[in-house]
C-alpha cells in the first residue's frame, strides 16, 4: 500500500495537458460567478416611456453622455418659463383669501426658484449663456413665438387686475396652461434627441413629475375640491 506524501511544489503534480483543461474552466467559472453577483440595473425612461434593463458592463457607470444643443435650448427656454410662473405667484398674496391657493403658490414659488438656480448652474458649468428675456415674450425657438403654455401680455394683465373668486379661477386656469406647456417642452427635449446627459435627464424628469402633480392639484381646486 502506497502512502501519500505532500509535495511542497504542487505544480509538479499538474501536467501541461491537465493545465490546459483546468485553467479555461476556472476562468469561465469565475466569470459566471461574477455575472451572477452583478445586480441588474434599470435605466429610467423618458416621461411616459418604459425603463430599460441595462446589461452588465453597459452604459450605467461608464462614460456619461455629453450634453447637446437640444439640452442647452431646453434649459435656456425653461428659465424665462419658470420666471413667468414666479410673476404669476407674486400676484396671489394680495388677491385671494383661499389658504389652499396661497399654499399652492408658495409650493410653486419655492420649487421653481430652486430649479432656476439649478438651471443657471447647469448652463454656467458648461460655459453656456443664461439669458432671461422679457418674461411674456421670450421666443421658444426661431420664429416660434411664445414658449408652450406661457401667458400673453394680455393674459398677464387680466390676471393682475382680477381679485377674489375671479382671480382664483384665472390663476388656476392660467397656471394649468403654464404647467402643461412645461410638459410639452420636456417632451420636445426628448423628441429632439436631448435629455441623454444624466444631469439634464434628472432635471427634465423632475420638472415633468412635479408639474404633473401640481396640475392634478389645481384641477381639484378648480373643481371646488380641497381634498388631497
Amino acid at each position: 500500500m502506497y502512502g501519500y506524501r505532500r509535495n511542497p511544489d504542487r505544480r509538479r503534480w499538474l501536467s501541461p495537458v491537465l493545465l490546459a483543461v483546468l485553467v479555461p474552466l476556472a476562468m469561465a467559472a469565475a466569470c459566471t460567478a461574477d455575472d451572477e453577483e452583478r445586480p441588474v440595473t434599470v435605466q429610467p425612461g423618458a416621461p411616459g416611456e418604459p425603463g430599460e434593463v441595462v446589461a452588465p458592463g453597459g452604459p450605467v457607470g461608464g462614460e456619461a453622455a455629453p450634453h447637446t444643443e437640444a439640452d442647452v435650448q431646453f434649459v435656456q427656454a425653461m428659465l424665462p418659463h419658470h420666471a413667468q410662473a414666479l410673476v404669476m405667484t407674486g400676484y396671489v398674496a394680495d388677491r385671494t383669501d383661499r389658504a389652499e391657493i396661497t399654499l399652492l403658490a408658495q409650493r410653486i414659488e419655492i420649487s421653481q426658484t430652486e430649479e432656476i438656480t439649478l438651471l443657471e448652474s447647469w448652463l454656467a458649468a458648461r460655459g453656456e449663456a443664461a439669458e432671461l428675456a422679457d418674461h411674456a415674450n421670450h421666443p421658444y425657438g426661431a420664429g416660434a413665438g411664445l414658449m408652450p403654455g406661457m401667458l400673453t401680455l394680455a393674459q398677464l394683465i387680466e390676471l393682475e387686475r382680477a381679485t377674489g373668486a375671479e382671480f382664483d379661477r384665472r390663476f388656476l386656469e392660467f397656471m394649468i396652461q403654464h404647467h402643461e406647456g412645461a410638459l410639452i417642452m420636456v417632451e420636445d427635449l426628448f423628441g429632439n434627441g436631448g435629455g441623454e446627459e444624466p444631469e439634464i435627464f434628472e432635471i427634465a424628469n423632475d420638472i415633468d413629475a412635479d408639474q404633473r402633480i401640481e396640475i392634478g392639484r389645481m384641477r381639484d381646486l378648480l373643481a371646488g375640491s380641497t381634498t388631497g
